[in-house]
């Protein structure tokens, strides 16, 4: 399964070969240290998020938009809803 999309017309090769990483933070959660080195496989972390809440698309580990899951059939996909706030990012307010 390929993970790239074709670009649109114009695009010049120098940006076409531009490699970004882009991951969604779904929630945060604090918990001690010694907690986590105790977790093993199966462990279940809880998150400060309800399941209908936005999530936080990152760029290079940089907030660029916030998004909402979409699950369709056997699909996962994230629907960009707005810009993102690094303030309230780093704020963790969200």
């Amino acid at each position: 399964m390929s993970n790239t999309l074709p670009f649109p017309k114009g695009v010049s090769p120098q940006v076409a070969a531009v490699k970004v990483e882009i991951s969604v933070v779904l929630g945060r959660s604090n918990i001690p240290m010694q907690q986590l080195l105790r977790m093993g496989r199966g462990a279940v972390i809880p998150l400060d998020v309800g399941e209908n809440d936005e999530v936080w698309i990152l760029a290079n580990n940089h907030p660029v938009a916030r998004g909402e899951i979409s699950i369709s059939e056997d699909r996962i996909a994230i629907i960009v809803t707005g810009p993102a706030d690094v303030y309230e990012f780093m704020a963790g307010t969200a």
